[in-house]
């Protein structure tokens, strides 16, 4: 059965890039427009990973972890943040908060792909 893969970002581009090159490499995609959507999918289906931009409005990308972390069903769920901040005290930010990686934007299917296959083989 193909792994599932929650793609939260408020830009309907990314989100379709980062679905598009999910999807072709055999993936299920659910897509979220924002912190708030993602938490509210989360919740309600069960994902392999959580891809995640980190500037969005209602709930941001270091909420959207904090929140699902909540739920001790969600404690080794892998989440993976994408984003352009490149800042050291953003990624410390959401590593304490619970995310296992980082990837900043702009990046390439290669790139997400093998990022992917390291969390969820």
């Amino acid at each position: 059965m193909a792994k599932t893969i929650l793609v939260v970002d408020d830009s309907s581009a990314v989100r379709q890039s980062v679905a598009f090159t999910l999807e072709q490499a055999g993936y299920g995609v659910v897509q979220a427009e924002d912190g708030q959507d993602g938490v509210n999918k989360a919740e309600a289906q069960k994902f392999d990973l959580i891809i995640t931009d980190v500037n969005m409005p209602n709930l941001d990308g270091i909420g959207l972890v904090r929140k699902v972390r909540e739920n001790p069903g969600n404690k080794f769920l892998p989440i993976i943040v994408l984003t352009t901040e490149a800042q050291q005290s953003k990624m410390e930010e959401g590593k304490q908060a619970g995310a296992t990686g980082w990837i900043v934007k702009p990046f390439d299917a290669d790139k997400l792909l093998s990022v992917v296959k390291k969390v969820i083989p």
